[in-house]
């Protein structure tokens, strides 16, 4: 728990804003030419709630100042990149100093400790290639409270299976789809969940109906936390759930995720106006970093869904709490975690496939336990003209172009126009 008063939170929260907009606004020029058009210097920020006269960044800004554009520190300082697929044609890059690298341990061991991992545990980490950079931040964590780890690695379901039975696994870090998919596998199986060591999955890349946490913790016999991350700012563990339980589950497993907001800021806006909503009402969760010196972000528009939960939380901890909501505030959609741009989607289609506007629908689909990206294609004289051979080769090559674009599993299908 963090051992720290309200109000000495709230005065650290300022000085580390203070410090992070004079770093940024005097390293990064994109930065800097925002503050100019708002004619705002960073010593005009005196409070918290000055915050809101700063424009919001979007993922737009990640594409366009590709690779190094937003960096506030010199590129020997650089320890670590991140790659993300992005929004566009370039993909979004965030680095770690040294500095910045030891904080996500803390920050990633404090939401260990939030579940009840201790140095005694086992954690095994299965995450998708998509949120492979979360893994080795998960393992870090893991190590630095002194738990053992097994990474994340490939494995197929089986021998994930095998490897949390036989390592004695107490903590699986990993997606709510493929919990579920584990859990399915293991009862058509009719394998007995006693037979693994698990005490508590630690699910993360999307928000978790109550249902499902219930059926997950009821017959794998295990306890469901929920961990808050984006990619973009960068970590996994920006938000975690504590122990203080709610019987409803009306808000994942527990009542609420505990931001790190003495590290990172969160506002809640309503996204059609950009104006902040009243507490406890829902809205966009929008995140500024306070301690982050290679990739300082202000004021950045997640497209999450969230609301600040007002009432105080039975742990006793001083940070802020919030419900994360399933809804979205952008055109995105989430397979195995993964955000995609639906936006991205179309016009990929659109160049691949030589037309203007292509007629689909997108979805997500679960197929033999796996998660995917479906399109459904119409098919119509301009789509699939005489001039274009090949058709399936066509679709095939479309498919990897997308995979490789999103970094998440693409099935395309081919359907006949409705005719009215």
């Amino acid at each position: 728990m963090l051992d720290i008063s309200v109000e000495e939170k709230e005065q650290l929260k300022l000085e580390r804003l203070q410090s992070t907009l004079n770093r940024a606004c005097k390293n990064v020029p994109f930065h800097r030419k925002r503050f100019l058009e708002k004619n705002i210097l960073p010593e005009d920020i005196v409070s918290l709630k000055d915050l809101t006269k700063l424009p919001f960044m979007d993922r737009t800004h990640l594409g366009t100042h590709y690779p190094y554009g937003l960096f506030a520190v010199p590129l020997r300082d650089i320890v670590r990149i991140h790659t993300a697929p992005g929004t566009g044609t370039n993909p979004s890059i965030s680095g770690y100093t040294r500095t910045d690298l030891l904080i996500w341990k803390k920050l990633v061991a404090r939401s260990f400790e939030a579940a009840g991992v201790t140095s005694l545990d086992i954690i095994q980490i299965h995450l998708p290639p998509g949120l492979a950079n979360w893994g080795r931040d998960y393992k870090d964590g893991g190590e630095a409270m002194g738990a053992g780890v097994i990474p994340n690695s490939p494995l197929s379901l089986n021998k994930t299976l095998m490897v949390l039975r036989d390592y004695k696994t107490t903590t699986l870090v990993t997606t709510p789809a493929f919990a579920l998919q584990l859990m399915d596998h293991m009862f058509d199986r009719e394998r007995n969940p006693n037979e693994l060591n698990l005490k508590r999955l630690i699910l993360v890349g999307e928000p978790v109906e109550g249902k499902l946490v219930a059926d997950l913790e009821e017959r794998l016999h295990v306890d469901v936390w929920l961990n808050y991350g984006l990619s973009e700012i960068p970590g996994p563990a920006i938000a975690h759930e504590c122990r203080s339980h709610c019987d409803t589950h009306c808000c994942g497993s527990h009542c609420g995720l505990h931001i790190n907001d003495d590290h990172i800021l969160p506002e809640i806006i309503d996204p059609a106006t950009g104006t902040p909503v009243p507490m406890g009402e829902k809205g966009e969760l929008i995140l500024t970093t306070l301690s982050a010196r290679a990739f300082p972000l202000i004021r950045f528009r997640t497209g999450d869904m969230a609301r600040f939960v007002p009432e105080p939380c039975g742990c006793s901890s001083p940070l802020i709490k919030l419900e994360w909501l399933k809804e979205r505030a952008d055109n995105m959609i989430i397979i195995s975690g993964i955000k995609v741009s639906l936006d991205q989607v179309k016009s990929t289609l659109q160049k691949a496939l030589a037309v203007p506007c292509p007629d689909c629908t997108v979805e997500r689909i679960r197929r033999d336990g796996t998660e995917t990206l479906g399109i459904s294609l119409v098919m119509d004289d301009v789509l699939f003209s005489d001039e274009i051979k090949e058709l399936q080769q066509l679709i095939s090559q479309t498919e990897k172009l997308l995979a490789e674009q999103v970094g998440v599993p693409i099935k395309i299908c081919l359907v006949q126009k409705r005719v009215l």
